[in-house]
């Protein structure tokens, strides 16, 4: 170590009254303390605002924030993925999937330019002989000419509800993601277009844009509401564009917020021609809140929507048909809401296990066409409860465990497990 020469030369030089050169090296030493341990701090500090790090709570950066990391020019990668178990309580019978592995590329052009993206596969093997499938969950682009005035253009996911923005396994509740935020808000949801967003006074975000929509020709699975009408962007039809918008209330343990989607979806029938002329119109709304003290979270969602021109869409699916059984009644009015609480019984370190209870209920009123043979299916209109622990062994780690029970369709009645992670 050189500083001892330099300490006692600089006491000689100066020949400070009343100051030895030892006491002059013990305050250097006692700065350097300091210095190394401001150091400490700042590395202590850093993970939750690095390129590779995604931040450790629940409400952890966003593709946009992470990418707000970067210097000019750097490139950052992430991802997340989860495993299940499933065993059906009626029947006994039993699967085990690799249901998600998904990683996602972030670009920093410069201080305003930024592109955010996420590749996703899905169910371990992707063939047109298997149920996998491989596709683009996000890629777009952020330009930012202010914290409240940001513009992006390309494929996103849109705002409503909480799970479709952040739906990574180690923040949320359950092996798998709730049964509103599936049915009647489509998760993973995301369309192309192009739209503007901020925050405001610190704590107020809002998000507003135009974008591609629903195809309601494509309808074919009633029991999750408009899912199937979802373009995600593949040669989506656009003659009828849509429009959205949300507001989000956010400060340390409280979140309050909701949006809205809206636009016609009968394309002018370019997937079903008895669709032409036919508006469709789909309308999607939600409200809901999180609060989090101490050990206690809280958590609640109400969404609903409504299918214009139901009828029509169900006489166009009809005349489409090849067969009886591939004919059925479209959604009309969706609506669902969910109560969740969990409770951190323990947490030392990264370790943090928590047990939760959910209780759900969902409505899918179809438009019921009785000369047909075509009528409300009633396990579309169905109450879930499920009990449950997620056990943190990191923060962006989880191992999971419930049970579920089904008020209407018992056979769904369930144990899993599951386990997920991102980075």
């Amino acid at each position: 170590m050189k500083k001892k020469p330099l300490v006692f030369a600089f006491a000689a030089a100066f020949g400070a009254p009343g100051l030895s050169a030892q006491t002059l090296e013990q305050k250097v030493e006692i700065l350097q303390q300091e210095v190394d341990d401001l150091k400490a701090q700042v590395q202590k500090t850093a993970p939750q605002n690095q390129p590779f790090a995604r931040q450790s709570s629940p409400e952890y950066a966003s593709a946009l924030d992470r990418a707000e990391t970067l210097g000019s020019g750097a490139i950052s990668f992430a991802g997340y993925g989860e495993a299940a178990y499933s065993k059906l309580r009626q029947s006994g019978d039993a699967t085990a999937d690799l249901a998600r592995f998904v990683f996602g590329i972030y670009h920093r052009f410069n201080d305003r330019l930024t592109f955010q993206s996420e590749v996703e596969w899905e169910h371990g093997v992707v063939s047109s002989k298997d149920h996998g499938e491989s596709e683009i969950e996000q890629a777009w682009l952020n330009y930012k000419f202010s914290d409240e005035v940001n513009v992006k253009g390309g494929l996103f996911l849109i705002p409503l509800g909480i799970i479709n923005e952040t739906h990574e396994p180690p923040t949320y509740y359950g092996v798998f993601r709730n049964d509103v935020e599936t049915r009647i808000i489509p998760t993973t949801w995301r369309e192309l277009g192009l739209g503007v967003h901020g925050v405001v006074s610190g704590s107020l975000r809002y998000d507003v844009g135009l974008t591609t929509g629903f195809d309601s020709g494509k309808l074919d699975d009633p029991a999750f509401g408009i899912q199937t009408a979802h373009q995600e962007g593949q040669l989506a039809n656009s003659r009828n564009l849509s429009v959205y918008g949300a507001l989000n209330y956010h400060t340390p343990g409280l979140l309050l917020g909701g949006g809205v989607f809206t636009g016609d979806t009968g394309q002018n029938g370019m997937s079903n021609p008895a669709l032409q002329g036919v508006a469709a119109r789909l309308t999607l709304w939600d409200v809901h809140a999180q609060y989090r003290i101490d050990r206690l979270d809280l958590q609640a969602l109400y969404a609903a929507g409504m299918l214009g021109d139901a009828d029509k869409v169900t006489a166009a699916i009809l005349a489409a048909a090849a067969a009886p059984t591939d004919a059925f009644a479209a959604p009309k009015t969706l609506k669902g809401g969910y109560l969740q609480a969990a409770y951190h019984v323990y947490k030392n370190g990264d370790l943090d296990v928590a047990p939760f209870v959910r209780l759900e209920r969902f409505d899918i009123k179809q438009a019921e066409d009785p000369a047909n043979g075509l009528l409300q299916d009633p396990k579309n209109n169905e109450r879930v409860r499920t009990v449950g622990v997620n056990f943190k062994i990191h923060p962006q780690v989880v191992l999971k465990t419930d049970m579920q029970w089904y008020t209407t369709d018992k056979s769904k009645n369930r144990f899993d497990l599951g386990i997920g992670y991102m980075f």
